[in-house]
């Protein structure tokens, strides 16, 4: 699995899904769900959906 989530987007995922997650708590329901996605996307580093449309926003090495 190569990584395709650089710096930024990285942290904004983590970011938006801890954001979510806490809402969804907070207001009891599903949505906190929801922010598995962004968060676990961000802490491997790697999107299902970048690689299907062929993206990355890691800078090259």
């Amino acid at each position: 699995m190569k990584t395709n989530v650089g710096g930024i987007d990285r942290i904004l995922r983590i970011l938006v899904g801890l954001a979510l997650i806490g809402w969804g708590w907070w207001a009891q329901n599903w949505w906190g769900a929801v922010g598995l996605i962004p968060l676990l996307t961000g802490l491997v580093s790697w999107c299902p959906a970048y690689t299907l449309f062929g993206m990355s926003t890691k800078k090259a090495s």
